[in-house]
């Protein structure tokens, strides 16, 4: 039987948007620490699951397992998904036991049933946020796509959302920006027959690669383009900014370009795996694919049914889809939800980041950021698991202190 969600109150003292990762972690490490809030917050997405976006990318693309080890999740334990994976240690792969996406799916369930969340999900699409400053205790009100609203004390945007990022080629495109040419984050590969295809893949990260493992088992030949050198990384920044190795120099830089730099040479743009990297070699070996790096397109036009591509250096390649594996930038002033907020509460924005106050708020109002957005506060890992545990150690004392919360509870 499927749990019914809450029907929407007048009121909340905490209403969370989005249900992925990052919403999980802030809400067990919440309860852990305070557990009279089980009752006092909702958490709203359109799915009305909890993990529902995240289980859906990592199933489109065919992903078998997590990039970050098992420590990085949103229980509170750090241990708890080794304990949990007692019994299916051959889904922690090597190194670093990097937990299989089904091991990850399960125990996030897991995590879910035993902090009794199944029914903290509304589905529905929030779509403003607006701040009513002017009452006696400042609220803001959500506003859902079906004309609904609710009041909230307190509010946590944990949606993790990015702008996708588009060349510029692609936009001079004659024709438009048509279907043969996607984004990665609309490829589902279980939907896609590719049979005698030729794809082209643009892009250096760990998307690309999983694309083109997943477009070869499928028939194609792929090209991999990518604009500079392959990068093999085990991770998407150096372990040592997961702990005060790096992040005390980070913290203690006062300027905000600095750290919008520091964040920068720390993620130092797309990489893949060492294992990845082994297998595009074996394709690349086998024929199935052809790696071209250093190279950058600079236009493309549709030639009967192919497209044509110019690359700087004079060459030119045909293909009969293009899958764009560009990434995704975090950018707070297009940020819908953030207009009203920041109209009523002017804040610092630095490279389209917003400088926050300690506990991820936007100063002076009692909303908080998670997830890219956060990054200036939280340093290079701010999008990824690891980053959702930092954030939520900012956030809860913010939540369950009295003395730090800028406003007052919300009456019965």
């Amino acid at each position: 039987m499927e749990d019914t969600p809450p029907s929407l109150p007048s009121k909340i003292d905490l209403a969370i948007i989005g249900a992925g990762p990052h919403a999980l972690t802030l809400v067990t490490h919440l309860l852990q620490k305070r557990q009279t809030m089980q009752g006092k917050f909702l958490v709203f997405d359109p799915s009305g699951k909890w993990m529902s976006r995240w289980n859906q990318q990592f199933a489109a693309l065919e992903i078998p397992h997590l990039r970050s080890p098992a420590v990085h999740h949103p229980d509170p334990n750090h241990f708890g998904l080794r304990k949990f994976a007692e019994n299916r240690s051959t889904e922690l792969h090597v190194p670093y036991d990097l937990p299989g996406t089904q091991l990850f799916a399960d125990f996030c369930q897991d995590v879910i049933q035993r902090f009794a969340l199944q029914q903290r999900v509304i589905p529905g699409l929030v779509t403003r946020i607006e701040p009513l400053p002017h009452l006696i205790h400042p609220r803001l009100r959500l506003w859902l796509q079906d004309g609904q609203s609710i009041i909230a004390r307190r509010v946590v945007l944990a949606t993790n959302s990015a702008k996708i990022q588009i060349p510029d080629w692609v936009n001079q495109i004659e024709s438009g920006y048509p279907e043969d040419i996607c984004h990665s984050t609309s490829v589902d590969l279980r939907k896609t027959a590719l049979t005698g295809e030729k794809v082209l893949i643009v892009g250096g990260g760990l998307t690309s690669g999983h694309l083109a493992v997943g477009a070869i088992s499928r028939g194609a030949k792929v090209h991999l383009m990518i604009r500079r050198q392959l990068q093999e990384k085990l991770f998407d920044a150096e372990p040592g900014w997961l702990g005060p190795k790096y992040l005390k120099a980070f913290f203690a830089e006062q300027d905000y370009q600095k750290r919008f730099d520091m964040i920068v040479q720390a993620r130092n743009g797309g990489s893949m795996t060492p294992g990845m990297g082994m297998q595009l070699r074996r394709q690349a070996h086998s024929g199935n694919l052809k790696i071209d790096e250093n190279c950058q397109i600079v236009k493309a036009s549709l030639v009967d049914e192919n497209w044509r591509v110019e690359c700087s250096d004079g060459s030119q390649h045909e293909c009969s889809r293009i899958w764009l594996s560009t990434g995704t930038k975090f950018d707070a002033t297009s940020e819908a939800l953030l207009k009203e907020v920041f109209a009523a509460y002017p804040i610092k924005i630095v490279n389209n980041l917003p400088v926050l106050d300690e506990h991820l708020r936007v100063p002076g109002c009692e909303l908080f950021l998670m997830g890219g957005l956060a990054a200036l506060q939280v340093g290079p890992t701010a999008r990824n698991l690891s980053g959702a545990r930092m954030a939520s150690e900012k956030i809860v004392p913010a939540i369950v202190k009295s003395s730090v919360a800028l406003s007052h509870p919300i009456s019965a």
